[in-house]
């Protein structure tokens, strides 16, 4: 990964205040080095561009829900299909741009930075297993929308339903509360990992989500031993058998047989260095 790259994300990443489209173009940068910073300034533009084409003056939530849905799932064609699940591109901002197609969360962040821009009240909702977006206050009027299918309304009856199809449960008063930026970047290197990880000629991708999801101020733990595993399948023995004991340190107190057992596969990793 650059350098450059991986600096300007950690430090997008710390900002008060995260502007989720340059972390996810960053993203988009690491996985295509074609896409410079003239390439990240047009898709800024392009967002810019679709939010001037919203209607001015509009307040209730449910009219700004219905402009994006004519703006952006009608006049502009964006959306998704289950193809879009098999291509990496679905998952970074620019090619959505490019090809109005994508997944559900990255469509979502196409509909929240064309309406935040145009002053509209908008938040994603991490609904599990499908991502969507929803307009005004969700302790007051609120509206959901699905980008994925053309920025359909979604009732009650459809969020049960999405969600249940997901879990096999009921959703919780809580889950239409707002999705903080940092988790939707990290919901998207998730997408990419699961993408990469189903594809061993792609391990490079895997290795390279998962680090910029270790640059996240929050992240799992267990993502270091991810980390060491793949920089292992790599050949980077040395550097994975470091990852897996600094994991071992941090699981030593809760879960000390654990940790005796991860250090034993970094002295198996080191192992492999003779």
């Amino acid at each position: 990964m650059d350098d450059a790259i991986r600096q300007r994300f950690t430090e997008a990443a710390r900002e008060p205040r995260p502007d989720l489209a340059e972390l996810c173009l960053l993203i988009g940068a690491v996985a295509d080095p074609s896409l410079d910073e003239a390439g990240t300034d047009a898709a800024q533009m392009e967002l810019d561009r679709l939010a001037g084409l919203l209607p001015y003056g509009l307040t209730a939530p449910a009219d700004w829900a219905d402009a994006a849905a004519e703006l952006l799932g009608g006049r502009c064609g964006f959306g998704g299909s289950p193809a879009d699940y098999q291509r990496l591109e679905s998952s970074l901002l620019h090619e959505v741009l490019r090809r109005r197609r994508g997944l559900p969360i990255l469509l979502s962040v196409v509909w929240m930075e064309v309406v935040r821009r145009a002053g509209g009240p908008v938040h994603g909702v991490a609904l599990p297993g499908h991502f969507v977006v929803g307009f005004g206050d969700p302790a007051g009027a609120f509206v959901p929308a699905d980008p994925f299918n053309g920025g359909r309304r979604l009732g009650e009856e459809d969020v049960r339903l999405l969600v249940a199809g997901a879990t096999g449960t009921a959703p919780s008063p809580v889950v239409m509360e707002p999705a903080d930026p940092l988790d939707i970047v990290l919901r998207v290197l998730n997408n990419i990992r699961a993408w990469a990880s189903a594809r061993p000629e792609h391990l490079g991708t895997q290795l390279w989500a998962v680090e910029l999801a270790l640059l996240l101020p929050h992240h799992p733990a267990r993502l270091r031993f991810e980390h060491a595993q793949l920089l292992v399948r790599k050949g980077d023995f040395a550097r994975g058998a470091a990852e897996m004991e600094a994991y071992a340190d941090v699981l030593a107190e809760a879960e000390p047989d654990a940790a005796t057992a991860m250090r034993r596969q970094a002295r198996a990793a080191r192992a492999l260095l003779n």
